[in-house]
C-alpha cells in the first residue's frame, strides 16, 4: 500500500462479508468513495482495485483499504 491509498481521517466502516465487488461478485475488500460524485462509494475485491488503483488515487479518491485481511482469512483456515 502507497502513502496515496490510506485512508482519510474521516471513519468508515468496515467492510463485511455481504460488501460485494462492483465488478465481479467477490466479497469487496476495498472501498472507493469518489471525489466527485458526492461521495459516490465504489466496492472492489483485491484484484479489481489493484486494476483501477493508479486511476482512482489520481482522481483524488478517498481509499479505505482492507487487502490486509485477505491473508489474515488465509491463515485462520
Amino acid at each position: 500500500m502507497t502513502a496515496s491509498t490510506l485512508e482519510g481521517s474521516a471513519p468508515t466502516t468496515e467492510l463485511s462479508r455481504h460488501d460485494r465487488c462492483d465488478r465481479c461478485g467477490a466479497q469487496a475488500y476495498v472501498r472507493a468513495t469518489l471525489a466527485a460524485g458526492d461521495g459516490l462509494e465504489l466496492l472492489f475485491c483485491g484484484h479489481h482495485f489493484r486494476t483501477f488503483e493508479h486511476g482512482l488515487v489520481a482522481s483524488g479518491a478517498t481509499i479505505h483499504d482492507e487487502r490486509h485481511r485477505i491473508e489474515a482469512q488465509s491463515t485462520d483456515d
